[in-house]
């Protein structure tokens, strides 16, 4: 079977974080760098090495946190940030003991570097409501330590740069987001359509087959009276006719809504084919369920399939179902590396709501799913 493109789309927003996270990994890394080397070449009196050493060794070591993150493309940890926040507030208070008179009275301070970098990263990893009071106290602490190291030196223009910096850079990720969710949003009506339109082909095809059975079945009835084997009327001729009627009574009144009922399996096994990059292999039992049915377990296998592809660094998943105690079950399972799910960002709404709020939603359905370093599984059970 030839699949034209898979009805799974790798998330915008995701895609924006972890390209927006790389570049301020990469960029607090170079300026890290750069600030380490500031400090020691202007580690002149009356700077402190007992002050200045010890800070300049934890963000040194920052620093290499933020070159891994960049190196390995992911996404910078919440904890990191708030270890760098810490540290720049402390060197901002710190100012008289670890940066040179002449650095504090040309403006050319190397922790004003640290401030703006501070500023941008928390924008980046932190939705507003965190990153603006974060970004106003690492801004006032600068102030405020600048003060502390000389009561003439002017704190209004630096803090007037860093809330200026702090003001664009809010508003960008916030615009970057707004927009990166509206792509998300139709990227998931068009999945959502792309499968509402499988279970509608698979709808129609199994009404053509029932039509095709039915019309040769009532055709070779037909037949034996037309060619007369039947010279009058029989009860093997009356029971032929009241089950071709009774079929004939089935297909008029089947619905041809949501709950018309299509082959479960079939509409799994061309779910499983569509997901780019993932060998599926599939076992799959006969079942017809109604229509609406079939597209949730077709919604939910698509997700966990797409988790496999994106997250658990295999090639390879298995898509099962089976009938147990009365229940249809389908379950997902991979090799990969696994997840904890209680420390899933909040924005991670593929597991929570496509996979186990789109099976609980269902009347007798349900969704778990078990993980661990050895593989994940998926399991998705309807009860008829």
């Amino acid at each position: 079977m030839s699949h034209p493109r898979s009805t799974r789309y790798d998330s915008a927003t995701r895609q924006l974080e972890k390209a927006t996270a790389r570049t301020a990994a990469g960029a607090r890394s170079a300026v890290g760098a750069v600030a380490v080397l500031a400090a020691s070449f202007g580690a002149v009196p009356p700077v402190s090495l007992s002050w200045l050493v010890p800070l300049l060794a934890v963000h040194l070591a920052l620093t290499a946190g933020f070159t891994r993150v960049w190196w390995r493309t992911e996404l910078v940890p919440r904890r990191l940030v708030a270890a760098d926040v810490a540290v720049t507030l402390a060197l901002c208070l710190a100012q008289r003991f670890v940066v040179a008179e002449e650095a504090l009275d040309s403006g050319a301070s190397w922790v004003s570097g640290l401030v703006t970098m501070t500023i941008i990263l928390a924008a980046v990893s932190w939705r507003p409501a965190l990153a603006v009071p974060v970004g106003l106290a690492v801004a006032g602490a600068f102030a405020a330590g600048v003060r502390l190291a000389s009561a003439t030196q002017d704190v209004v223009a630096p803090t007037g740069v860093h809330l200026v910096q702090l003001l664009a850079i809010v508003i960008l990720m916030t615009l970057l987001r707004r927009s990166f969710a509206d792509i998300d949003a139709f990227l998931e009506r068009s999945v959502r359509a792309e499968i509402t339109l499988m279970v509608e082909r698979l709808r129609r095809e199994d009404q053509l087959k029932q039509v095709g059975s039915i019309h040769e079945t009532a055709l070779h009835t037909l037949g034996m009276v037309g060619l007369g084997t039947y010279d009058r009327p029989t009860p093997t001729l009356a029971a032929q006719v009241r089950t071709d009627l009774a079929a004939l009574e089935k297909l008029r009144d089947t619905p041809g809504g949501d709950s018309a009922p299509i082959a479960l399996d079939a509409l799994l096994d061309e779910v499983a084919g569509r997901v780019d990059g993932l060998d599926v292999r599939t076992s799959l039992v006969a079942e017809t369920v109604p229509g609406d049915v079939a597209e949730r377990f077709a919604r939910a296998v698509t997700e966990a399939l797409a988790n496999v592809a994106l997250h658990a660094g295999v090639h390879e998943a298995e898509v099962v179902s089976t009938r147990r105690g009365g229940e249809i079950v389908v379950e997902v399972a991979d090799s990969g590396r696994g997840f904890d799910q209680d420390r899933l960002p909040p924005d991670r709404f593929g597991v929570r709501g496509s996979i186990l709020g789109m099976m609980r939603s269902l009347p007798n359905g349900g969704a778990r799913i078990s993980s661990s370093a050895q593989g994940t599984r998926v399991s998705l059970w309807w009860r008829p």
